[in-house]
């Protein structure tokens, strides 16, 4: 498994609320959450600029 760190950043309080309400009903943290809609976007761009 890949070192954690810590990572701080700002973001929309309706974001937030968003991402908690998903958290409980998927039953998943929100660090989960966040490395895991990191990681589609990751890969997503990955895809637009290699073309």
């Amino acid at each position: 498994m890949a070192k954690k760190k810590v990572f701080s950043t700002s973001i929309d309080s309706d974001r937030i609320k968003d991402l908690k309400h998903l958290a409980v009903d998927t039953d998943k943290s929100l660090g989960n959450l966040l490395e895991e809609a990191i990681q589609d976007i990751v890969e997503k761009y990955r895809e637009i600029l290699k073309k």
